[in-house]
Order: structure tokens, then C-alpha cells, then sequence
């Protein structure tokens, strides 16, 4: 047995890919699936799709490697985190779509709770803050909202989980209802410090516990695939939500170390180590891997929309057709003019957290076009990421001298990544390997199996491909940077 099978459950595309005994893709496959928009702010998956893009994709990276099932010795899941599934345990059928980690639904509920003074408590707990990001809210309103839906979770006849929970429901023919500790602590349904689902969590949202999947460490026996999947039973043995994963294919093992992923999002995840660090800069504490009982905290930098906003050039202004046009055309667009997108699609995530705000374009001329927008959309992502930093330093010192690790697919755009660079005025590395989320599920799975080495010695194994450094002076830096802030606080006035 010589390979590991990686399951990358995205937001809007899922993939498996192999990885050899050296730890390096040997094949892979990936399958785009249905975003559905029911109403303003509202997203939803079908909680089928998602399996079964999981199911076609493994197929598919197994069949391309031309390799027996009897090779393969774990494999390892890494999940968008949030959304959320709700199902019954006798069909195994969802009883609802899947409401995705972006969805606001629950935005008046959470103010409610603000209200009545609850925040204190949630993050105390959790080290999460009122916010429809997360799952227990979305929970909570499948409950009250799919008719018979309480009734039944309170008889015991459904399951609660995130997407993680979900597969591996499905690869065991439902005999494992399991979740690991990075993706309970993204619940608001579990308490951080002690390890455990929070009674008071659950009380304050109403939501049974026996609903609730049983919570292991990152690397643990999570269950065997049914025999009729893939022609033989295979270990699930690693499990992390897609930020922790990628924290930990980036071997950010140390406090200090810091990772930021831009996929549909963006998620800068701050190593602190034995201690969470809660935040006085509206971030998130939360778990980066747990193993051997022993949890690793992190502060998190959440943004709703990185990617996405180039997904938002090419499908819904249609002004390119590929997300590789955006670098050519910001390079083209007119230094004269200074437009300034503020992405808030679905409101503004850290270290605003605003559900009601919306997006915003300022400084257009009669000349702006195309490549102005571009340029501005790229530069989106390099300014929410500095709102992170800028929070993250005053907040930890530690985090004041420490490089920023990226990865996801728009690390790859050059122009982004230098504009991150100069916008921060500080060192941005960019590994040999893009793909840190699916690596770091094949380790957690793979050390677990012994096929793959112990921490200190797979933290060797990273590879820098490129180091983008500032080649903007401060005073430029300094007056982009306001202006970039002087738009966030005209859109949350709106």
C-alpha cells in the first residue's frame, strides 16, 4: 500500500487526488456542481451533489493513476466548513438542501442574540462570534423551518453535520457519524477549551444533542468505505476543515506561523499554540489541528470573497472568460485612476462582520472598463487581507515578524500576490506545491498510517517556489490603504 487518496470537498467544485508514497499528486479528478440562490443572501448546495461528486471524483483519480484499490492505504478529507447538513439517519437522505457556509439567512436571529447579550457567551465558548457564518444558526433554522423537522430530530431520526460528517456517512454506508475537532469548532455548537459539545450552546439555539456527531482528532480511525465504493474497504483515517488543512500542508506546526488560503474565500489562520488567544479585533479563535487528544489553537482571518470575485468578473459581468484574462487586463488598466471594489456579496466578513452590507464600486470615471475592474477586484483581496494582518498584530504580538504562507488557486496570479506583497510591505511566500489543503488531509491521513513521516520531519519537506517583496514606496502604500478604508466605512454607512 503505497498511496493515500486526499478528498477536497470545495464550495463550488469537488476533487480527490493521489498521492505516491513521497507525498506527490500522482492523479486527480474535479467536478464543478450547481450553486443555487434561492433568495438575496441565501446559498444552498444539494447535499446529493456533493456526494456524489465525491464518489465520481475518487472513481476518476483512482481510474487515471491505473492503480489497484489494494494500493491505496487511508484516505483523508478536508471540507468547506460551515455548511450545513441535516439528514435523515434511516434513508440517509438530506431532508433539506445543504445551507452553505456564505448564506445570511439567519442574519436577524444573530442580531437578536446580540441583543439580548449573548455574543460574551458564544465567545467565550467557542471563541466564535454571532454571525450566520457559522453552522448552529443554520441548524437551528432547518429545525424551525423544514415542517416535521424538529419533531423528528428531537425522536432521534436525524443527523446533524458538516460536510465532512456527511461524506463520511456516505462512504460507510452510515455506520460512522463522526466529525473531527477543526470542523466542530466551527459549529458555535462547541466549546474549544474544554473539548466537548457546549450544553449551553445548544441550549441557547434550541438544538438537541443527540443530533450531533461524535468529535475525533484530526488523525484518527474515522470509519472503513463500504466494500462496493472502490472493490475493497478503505481506513478513513485524516479529517481537518479545508483552512485547517491547508494550515497544516503549509507545516504552520509553530506559534507564529501564518497561512493565508485564497480559494472562493480568503482564510488567514495565525498559529498561537497551547492558548487561545481570544481577540479584541472581532477575529476568530479557533482549533488549527488536534492530535493526540491535544488540541493547537489559532486566531482566523475570515473573508467571504476572494475568488469569488473573479468568478463574478467572468459570470456575471461576462467581462472575461477565464480567470487568467484578469492578470493581462489589470496590467492594462489606466494608473490614472484609482477604483476601489469593496466585495461585500455577502456582507463583510472579519474584522468588520457585517451580514447587511452589500458590495460597492467607487471612483468610476466615464473611462473606467474592464481592466480597470479587474485591476480593482485583484487589489480587493490584497486589502481585506492587510484588515486581517492589521487586526492579527495588534491583537498577538507575535504575529508582527512572521512571513505570510499562501496557497489556493489565486496565489498562482503573480499580479495578485506582488500587489499583496506591497500593499502589506512585507514578504510573501508562495510554496512548490499549491495544492497545501489536499496535502495536508493526505498527511493527517497517511502518518496516521504510517505510510507518511511525523510532523518535524514532513515540516522539512516545504519547498519555496517564490518570495514576492514590496516594490511600493510607504507613502503610496500608506494612501491606498486609506482610501481602501475610507470605501469599507462609506459601504457600512450605506
Amino acid at each position: 500500500m503505497t498511496h493515500i487518496l486526499a478528498i477536497d470537498q470545495g464550495t463550488t467544485s469537488t476533487r480527490a487526488i493521489l498521492f505516491g508514497s513521497d507525498m506527490v499528486p500522482v492523479s486527480s479528478a474535479q467536478e464543478e456542481f450547481d450553486q443555487h440562490f434561492p433568495q438575496s443572501g441565501w446559498v444552498e448546495h444539494e447535499a446529493g451533489d456533493l456526494w456524489a461528486t465525491t464518489a465520481s471524483t475518487c472513481r476518476g483519480a483512482i481510474e487515471k493513476a491505473g492503480i489497484a484499490t489494494a494500493e491505496i492505504t487511508a484516505i483523508g478529507i478536508t471540507n468547506q466548513r460551515e455548511t450545513t447538513v441535516l439528514w435523515d439517519r434511516a434513508s440517509g437522505k438530506a431532508i433539506h438542501r445543504a445551507i452553505v457556509w456564505q448564506d445570511r439567512r439567519t442574519s436577524e436571529l444573530c442580531q437578536s442574540l446580540k441583543a439580548a447579550g449573548l455574543e460574551p457567551t458564544v465567545t467565550e465558548c467557542t471563541g466564535l462570534l454571532l454571525d450566520p457564518y457559522f453552522s448552529g444558526t443554520k441548524l437551528k433554522w432547518l429545525l424551525d423551518n423544514v415542517e416535521g423537522a424538529r419533531a423528528r430530530a428531537e425522536a432521534g431520526e436525524l443527523a446533524f453535520g458538516t460536510v465532512d460528517s456527511w461524506i463520511i456517512w456516505n462512504l460507510t454506508g452510515g455506520k460512522s457519524h463522526v466529525t473531527d475537532a477543526t470542523n466542530a469548532a466551527r459549529t458555535m455548537l462547541y466549546d474549544i477549551r474544554q473539548g466537548r459539545w457546549s450544553q449551553t450552546m445548544c441550549d441557547m439555539l434550541d438544538i438537541p444533542m443527540s443530533l450531533l456527531p461524535e468529535v475525533k482528532d484530526c488523525a484518527a480511525d474515522f470509519g472503513v468505505t463500504r466494500a462496493d465504493l472502490f472493490g475493497r474497504e478503505i481506513p478513513i483515517l485524516g479529517v481537518a476543515g479545508d483552512q485547517q488543512a491547508a494550515t497544516v500542508g503549509q507545516a504552520c506546526f509553530k506559534p507564529g506561523m501564518l497561512k493565508s488560503t485564497y480559494g472562493t474565500g480568503c482564510f488567514a489562520l495565525l498559529n498561537t499554540g497551547d492558548d487561545p488567544v481570544i481577540s479584541k479585533n472581532r477575529l476568530l479563535t479557533t482549533i488549527a489541528y488536534q492530535l493526540d487528544g491535544k488540541p493547537t489553537y489559532a486566531l482566523e482571518g475570515s473573508i467571504f470573497i476572494a475568488g469569488a470575485v473573479v468568478q463574478w468578473l467572468r459570470d456575471g459581468l461576462k467581462i472575461i472568460r477565464d480567470a487568467k484574462e484578469t492578470q493581462p487586463l489589470a496590467d492594462s488598466a489606466d494608473l490614472g485612476q484609482d477604483v476601489v471594489l469593496v466585495p461585500a456579496f455577502t456582507g463583510l466578513g472579519a474584522p468588520y462582520w457585517n451580514a447587511e452590507c452589500r458590495g460597492a464600486i467607487y471612483g468610476l470615471t466615464r473611462g473606467s472598463g474592464p481592466a480597470e475592474l479587474a485591476k480593482a477586484a485583484l487589489e480587493s483581496v490584497g486589502f481585506q487581507t492587510r484588515d486581517l494582518l492589521e487586526a492579527m498584530h495588534a491583537d498577538w504580538p507575535g504575529a508582527e515578524e512572521t512571513a505570510l504562507r499562501v496557497d489556493g488557486g489565486m496565489s498562482a496570479s503573480d499580479w495578485a500576490m506582488q500587489f499583496l506583497s506591497d500593499i502589506l510591505g512585507a514578504p510573501v511566500d508562495r510554496p512548490k506545491v499549491l495544492e497545501t489543503t489536499a496535502l495536508g488531509a493526505a498527511w493527517l491521513a497517511g502518518q496516521r498510517a504510517g505510510l507518511y513521516p511525523a510532523m518535524d520531519e514532513f515540516a522539512q519537506t516545504w519547498a519555496l517556489e517564490r518570495t514576492f517583496t514590496p516594490d511600493m514606496d510607504e507613502s503610496t502604500r500608506a494612501a491606498r490603504y486609506a482610501r481602501w478604508k475610507r470605501a469599507v466605512e462609506a459601504t457600512l454607512a450605506v
